[in-house]
């Protein structure tokens, strides 16, 4: 709108006090009699000095002067539209809270409710491909699946694994799923909002709810006219009468649930319209909470290049070449140096702002390299599969974020205890953080494991045998040492046997033994 229009630099406009200094100077230099005058007596001037061409309207100093304003004012970066702020898609962060309580179980949506829940999520992850998302588990307890992050095939290992089976305490608490998302958010720092895929909510989560400072969408899975619950056995769920119980999706509740937050809720479809719904409404409130924090506005001077290549090209003309080609010549002394880059637009963008733009092509190589930001410097050659580098840049802080991914990093290059070492300096940094938490455990047991199995496989080689006999003529049995290949391939299979479903099952049960999941 007009009325929004403004400078982002204004200080720039001061500058506009050169092209009257431009024009000034050119209509002195062009005054014949001055460089005369003193030399001819004035009643002879007139007569000898012949009058310039009135015929050419348009002087090189007036092209100049039009450049100049024309460059003041796009340095001024005229805008009049609101923006989002870079890697605003980044920090969109999606946290789903999966209800896993028994009645998911059921069939009344084939195969059954929480399979079905399974394939929406898969939808939302390649709606939302390079967003971040999270995986929250609940029933009588709440438990985190996956922290945030990019990685949608992590994300799908986990969310396929998910059963009702694992969940260590029967029961329906949403209070504390809400809860447990909302402070994941809050670890993070940036906006985001938490999806409750569930078949009911228990009334006196609906109090809780106004505590949430995260924004909340409901996506109800099930029907009205309910099914039967299936259980593991093949058998169904049946109740003291031993009538099976047929469960049915609570609408009523998620609509009162809904109308006491001011939460949008919605039931599953057969097509992507819930899928549609939810990307809607998170964009949604990404945009309420950017509002909410600050206005940024888009800078709409590099429109105005076009007008200065063209005056530019009109420059070309004889005698006016060599004085364009000085401006240009003073500008690059008297103004602001732009950013090279190989395209026009690119004069006003930072190495920052370059690299932000290669790293969304995906050329993460590219980003690396124009990125002063350490940390997105780190971060882009960790996409880039350069840990050790990644490493050496995040290293330049000491921030609970960068000794964060200095672990991940050293995870992927296999220095487990060292990216220990970095996962606990990391939590010495933020307290309780969800994510350095979880993938610390994972690095300790990793560690201790990998202990385990070399002190097992560990012999004395020095040891001497109390007596060495051969057997050339005797039959031969079947080899008594193991290839160290195929000793790692048994290592790396006795790690497969344990499925991710029973994985998260053993971590939900020791979380709740000991109070902290």
């Amino acid at each position: 709108m007009i009325v929004d229009f403004h400078f982002l630099r204004p200080w720039w406009l001061m500058a506009l006090l050169l092209p009257p200094i431009v024009l000034w100077l050119a209509s002195n230099a062009g005054d014949h009699r001055n460089r005369w005058r003193g030399m001819i007596a004035p009643h002879l001037l007139d007569h000898l000095i012949i009058a310039p061409d009135r015929r050419r309207h348009m002087r090189p100093a007036w092209i100049i002067a039009m450049v100049i304003v024309l460059v003041i004012l796009a340095g001024a970066g005229p805008t009049w539209q609101r923006e989002a702020p870079p890697f605003v898609s980044d920090a969109a962060s999606l946290v789903i809270a999966v209800d896993l309580s028994p009645s998911m179980d059921a069939i009344d949506i084939s195969p059954s409710r929480l399979e079905h829940a399974k394939l929406k999520i898969d939808d939302i992850l390649a709606a939302r491909r390079g967003a971040r998302s999270a995986i929250i588990a609940y029933a009588g307890t709440a438990h985190l699946v996956v922290p945030l992050t990019e990685d949608d095939e992590l994300i799908k290992t986990y969310s396929d694994a998910l059963a009702t089976r694992i969940m260590p305490k029967p029961g329906k608490d949403t209070a504390a799923a809400l809860s447990f998302a909302n402070n994941l958010l809050k670890a993070d720092g940036g906006p985001g909002t938490i999806l409750l895929m569930t078949d009911g909510i228990e009334n006196t989560a609906a109090g809780h709810a106004l505590q949430i400072d995260s924004d909340v969408v409901v996506l109800g899975i099930g029907t009205a006219e309910g099914g039967l619950v299936k259980q593991a056995d093949g058998g169904f769920l049946t109740g003291a009468g031993g009538s099976r119980i047929v469960a049915k999706l609570d609408l009523d509740a998620l609509k009162g649930f809904a109308n006491t937050n001011g939460f949008p809720v919605a039931t599953l479809t057969s097509d992507d319209a819930d899928i549609r719904w939810i990307i809607r409404h998170v964009s949604t409130n990404v945009t309420q909470q950017i509002a909410r924090e600050g206005d940024r506005w888009h800078d709409a001077g590099w429109w105005l290049l076009f007008p200065i290549a063209l005056l530019l090209v009109f420059s070309f003309r004889r005698g006016w070449v060599v004085q364009v080609a000085m401006l240009c010549f003073c500008l690059r002394f008297v103004l602001p140096t732009p950013t090279a880059a190989a395209e026009m637009a690119d004069m006003w963008l930072t190495p920052d702002q370059q690299g932000r733009r290669a790293f969304e092509r995906g050329d993460f190589e590219s980003a690396a390299a124009h990125f002063h930001d350490p940390m997105w410097k780190g971060v882009s050659l960790y996409r880039a599969g350069r840990f050790q580098d990644a490493i050496d840049s995040f290293a330049v802080m000491d921030t609970a974020e960068s000794w964060f991914d200095q672990a991940n990093s050293l995870f992927h290059l296999g220095k487990l205890e060292e990216a220990a070492t970095a996962y606990q300096t990391a939590l010495e940094r933020r307290p309780a953080w969800p994510e350095a938490v979880a993938d610390l455990a994972v690095a300790q047991r990793l560690l201790q494991q990998q202990k385990d199995e070399e002190s097992e496989q560990q012999q004395d080689p020095n040891q001497k045998p109390d007596s060495i006999q051969f057997d050339d003529k005797g039959k031969r049995g079947k080899a008594g040492t193991v290839a160290a290949a195929e000793q790692t391939s048994e290592m790396w299979m006795k790690n497969i046997e344990v499925s991710p479903t029973d994985l998260m099952a053993r971590k939900f049960a020791i979380e709740l033994r000991e109070g902290s999941p």
